[in-house]
């Protein structure tokens, strides 16, 4: 009920609401969303509140944040009105929850929550126009100290001096200690009541290898996540001392065998919706192509995080979450001029290991793994109260609304298993190949057709019939594909292989890939088989390079790295 604007709803309040609403003495709760990227943390606490008949959840945007896409199609799924701004100051709450600061807070009339929207506070931004205030016993002679975002006075007091959050929620005694610092009338606001994003990686570590699966992780095979922060110095940036992502993009498709490295990223969602989701898909379109994997940044990426082996990052939230996790980082991008000094997150920029963009990749990540002895600091820093943040949190919420909590124990969220997402590699592939004793195939993919294929052994050219680089197809040794076996559009798999080696004459093998576990090949010899395993284990497209170097009916062996697959050989010309 009520006006809609745009994404906007005007929702009943006072006399109208109890004239109108069928629940119009619920306790009313205000999500305040700055952006996309604070909203993620408020959608970690709203089951906080399920179940709970007395309490009315609202929503409303500041509109202080330049980065506003992407926050209709988030409120649209979470399904709560919607209030324009100023009908939500105007509108007496019981309790509202912000997940950033400004934004004229202080107007809101209703206890104020605030809740750090990454890992703690450690971020300053744009400190060369940061605002002048500064504690009052400094000489104003001196230049202004850079405060910490979140730990700024100018942030936090009104124009009295005097604190409007009544609770500034933080996860570690050493953010209370550094918020003192920074702001002492501020300092008796802080409540310490963990980290819910942490908690809900921690409280689904047990399904990583279900998150692996997922992203087509094979046994043997190491996932490397990519992470950017949102800066022109981060990861993704171009300000820092040098642009990676030019050198760094071809050198993964160039350098990382694809059978042993599955590639995803998780860009940050404010490049998502600063740049445009299409303008990031269209930067990186080469990168998809080769069998990056772009992870959603709201709802997707601490599953990607707990199933990655390693970490490629910056001086992000992301990066340290892996690091409170045990996970391997290695920085590509290190940058100090954004954080505060005496923060965590500077204190683990400073000790992890960087990333040398003008050496070979595999032997830093190599050694990254076996040199790997996580640094204590993240696990111990990032919450004092691990796994325990929905009951703290939900009782500060009920003591400040002025309800009893309920009675069934407060429980974040599961985290969602996310849609199955292989990796669709249709750049060229080169393939290396190597007959050993007992007719063991050893087999070496990368996605850089500008090589040939490094070592002993014999190479080929193996391409996806959909690939961009059409001309490509012509100088093909095998043509694979993806799809269904009943897809109509394609015809039955041996008939699509027929079709192709009749189409390209310089074409030895034809595979049609219907499943993670299956492909159908033909041979211009003529031998038409079906290649299968039980259980998985590559991608099938490579068995089929490892047939086209041992064409036979017996069952192959196929070695990539250090892994081993055995695979069956139906003969189906019978």
């Amino acid at each position: 009920m009520g006006e809609r604007w745009g994404e906007w709803v005007r929702v009943p309040v006072g006399d109208e609401a109890a004239r109108w609403a069928t629940r119009g003495g619920s306790a009313k709760v205000l999500l305040v969303v700055h952006n996309v990227t604070s909203a993620t943390r408020l959608l970690d606490v709203v089951p906080l509140f399920r179940d709970d008949l007395r309490v009315q959840l609202l929503a409303t945007c500041t509109g202080s944040s330049p980065f506003q896409a992407g926050l209709a199609e988030l409120f649209d799924a979470v399904g709560v009105p919607v209030l324009p701004w100023e009908q939500a100051v105007s509108t007496p709450v019981a309790l509202a929850i912000s997940a950033s600061l400004g934004g004229q807070l202080d107007r809101i009339q209703g206890k104020l929550v605030i809740l750090s929207h990454g890992v703690g506070y450690n971020k300053i931004l744009a400190p060369a126009s940061q605002p002048a205030s500064q504690p009052a016993s400094q000489p104003a002679s001196q230049p202004a100290v850079p405060f910490v975002f979140g730990f700024d006075p100018a942030l936090l007091l009104d124009a009295d001096g005097v604190p409007f959050v009544d609770a500034m929620v933080l996860s570690h005694p050493e953010q209370v200690e550094r918020l003192r610092a920074a702001c002492p009338p501020a300092a008796p606001t802080a409540v310490l009541a963990g980290d819910p994003c942490y908690d809900r990686l921690l409280s689904e570590r047990p399904l990583r290898e279900r998150f692996r699966r997922t992203l087509g992780v094979h046994p043997g095979q190491q996932l490397l996540l990519l992470n950017s922060t949102w800066n022109p110095n981060s990861l993704f940036g171009d300000g820092g001392p040098v642009d990676l992502l030019p050198l760094l993009l071809p050198r993964l498709r160039a350098e990382l065998p694809a059978d042993e490295y599955r590639v995803a990223a998780v860009l940050h969602p404010n490049i998502w919706h600063g740049h445009g989701p299409g303008q990031i898909r269209l930067w990186l379109d080469a990168a998809q192509r080769a069998g990056l994997t772009l992870i959603d940044p709201v709802h997707d990426w601490r599953q990607a995080l707990l199933a990655a082996d390693a970490v490629l990052g910056d001086f992000g939230s992301v990066s340290y979450y892996a690091a409170a996790l045990g996970t391997p980082v290695l920085l590509g991008a290190a940058s100090l001029d954004t954080l505060g000094p005496d923060s965590p997150v500077a204190d683990f920029v400073r000790k992890a290991p960087q990333l040398d963009p003008y050496t070979a990749l595999l032997p830093q990540l190599d050694r990254l793994q076996d040199e790997h002895r996580p640094l204590p600091g993240p696990a111990a820093l990032t919450s004092s109260d691990p796994g325990r943040s929905a009951g703290l949190l939900r009782s500060l919420c009920y003591r400040l609304i002025g309800l009893t909590e309920p009675s069934a124990p407060a429980r974040l969220d599961r985290l969602p298993l996310p849609p199955y997402q292989p990796p669709l590699r249709t750049a060229p592939l080169r393939v290396c190949t190597r007959v050993l004793r007992q007719g063991v195939v050893e087999l070496h993919r990368t996605v850089s057709p500008e090589y040939e294929p490094d070592g002993p052994g014999d190479g080929h050219l193996a391409v996806h019939e959909s690939t961009l680089d059409r001309e490509v197809l012509e100088l093909a040794d095998l043509v694979y594909r993806y799809g269904a076996p009943d897809d109509p559009r394609l015809g039955p798999p041996a008939d699509w292989a027929a079709e192709i080696l009749d189409r390209f004459p310089g074409c030895s093998l034809a595979a049609y890939v219907t499943g993670p576990h299956s492909c159908v090949a033909r041979h211009r010899n003529g031998l038409l088989v079906e290649l299968s395993t039980q259980n998985g284990g590559a991608d099938p497209a490579a068995w089929a390079s490892a047939l086209l170097a041992r064409p036979t009916l017996a069952p192959l062996t196929v070695r990539t790295g250090s892994t081993t697959h055995r695979i069956r050989v139906t003969d189906l010309r019978r």
